[in-house]
């Protein structure tokens, strides 16, 4: 089993809500990446004596625990204080930190307050992590099972160190980096993703989980760095029959992934083809997506059309078959070199929004609509929503 890390963050300014803690987000996907299994995420003010009850208790039951924070100069810089007391060792100078420091101030043709040779005493016995941004040097000791590293809260100065504590790390630990396997979706909610799956029993060893974003929402599969390829392949793909179509790439399979325009933009140059849009419910968001491609055309962004909207409402009212309705609202975008024609309408209905999306090709008109709840429909969600029936297109038509 992999082994379990902890991450701890030190500082009011954290527990109070006034800074957001990146640090954490940060080093538990790189933990993660590389073989822990982390559990816990804690966050202490600065008070001597939480400080020292926390580190006694993640010594107890976490493997690692990585600590940013309260190395600092200033009286409330109280990391080495409680390491010193809860490992009943002394604080001793280390010259080399003491001299980093030095440099650090001369190198800015400053002199160095007497305050930072604070910074310099390491608890005995404890190895030094060097600090070549920042003036507070970092440092790792064991207490007990866990073996704790101890980090500046500074984003930039914790992450240029990191690479050092990398090392010490699989130096110290027996680690097999997971493999984790991302079927992104478009047009279902996780509620909807859990109820198809309802019937499907996760393995063994296996972590399921999910991930809501703006323009998307991932289901993942988290697999041991051990387990065998063909099954896990073959687990993925079960997973994406019982989502269905809604599934535009999975990550992590070695084939094809990556995000919605990636994903169209790999189909679409692979066929050759161009693309025209005029956009109106989504104010531009799908231009904007879409602009840095040198697979569009041309991109009209117009207000709510109110004649067109009357013509594509009869349209859909009386016939079957919109094809010839739309291709007289395509102001004239066939004129241009594009092989696809995006249309997208939209009408205020009762409660909401409807969105109609239409995908015009020299052949053929396809069509999908959606209600869009509220007085104020989300520009990204209408943009994504007209994306995905290209890719729609992309995937199933061609």
């Amino acid at each position: 089993m992999n082994p379990v890390a902890e991450i701890f963050s030190q500082g009011q300014e954290v527990v109070s809500g006034h800074i957001v803690d990146s640090n954490a987000a940060w080093l538990a996907t790189e933990l993660t990446e590389i073989g822990f299994r982390v559990t816990r995420h804690s966050a202490v003010g600065d008070r001597l004596e939480e400080l020292v009850a926390l580190m006694k208790e993640i010594a107890g039951r976490a493997d690692c625990c990585i600590c940013t924070g309260g190395l600092g100069p200033t009286c409330d810089d109280l990391t080495a204080e409680a390491v010193r007391v809860a490992a009943g060792t002394t604080l001793e100078l280390d010259e080399t930190a003491l001299a980093q420091i030095e440099s650090y101030f001369q190198q800015r043709q400053r002199s160095m307050p007497d305050i930072n040779r604070k910074q310099a005493y390491l608890p005995g016995g404890a190895r030094r992590i060097d600090n070549l941004t920042g003036t507070a040097p970092g440092f790792a000791l064991r207490m007990e099972r866990c073996l704790f590293v101890f980090l500046p809260g500074v984003p930039r100065e914790m992450k240029a160190m990191y690479p050092q504590v990398r090392l010490l790390l699989q130096a110290e630990f027996a680690l097999l980096a997971p493999r984790l396997v991302t079927l992104r979706s478009v047009g279902i909610g996780e509620s909807g993703i859990q109820q198809l799956l309802d019937g499907f029993e996760v393995p063994a060893g296996i972590e399921l989980g999910f991930r809501a974003a703006a323009d998307e929402v991932q289901t993942k599969l988290l697999f041991p760095g051990d387990y065998d390829p063909l099954e896990r392949h073959r687990i993925a793909q079960r997973l994406r029959e019982l989502i269905g179509d809604c599934v535009f790439a999975v990550d992590g399979l070695d084939d094809g992934g990556g995000d919605l325009l990636a994903t169209i933009d790999r189909d679409l140059r692979d066929r050759h083809l161009r693309v025209a849009l005029l956009e109106t419910a989504s104010g531009g968001a799908l231009a904007a997506k879409c602009q840095a491609y040198d697979w569009l055309e041309v991109a009209f962004v117009a207000k709510n059309d109110k004649q067109a909207a009357r013509q594509l409402n009869v349209a859909l009212e009386n016939s079957e078959d919109p094809a010839v309705s739309v291709r007289q609202l395509a102001y004239g975008l066939s004129a241009y070199r594009a092989d696809i024609e995006l249309l997208q309408l939209f009408r205020a209905d009762a409660g909401g929004f409807r969105l109609y999306n239409f995908l015009q090709t020299h052949e053929a008109v396809y069509h999908r609509q959606h209600f869009l709840f509220g007085a104020h429909f989300n520009q990204t969600q209408t943009a994504v929503l007209t994306l995905d029936l290209l890719r729609r297109y992309l995937q199933q038509c061609l």
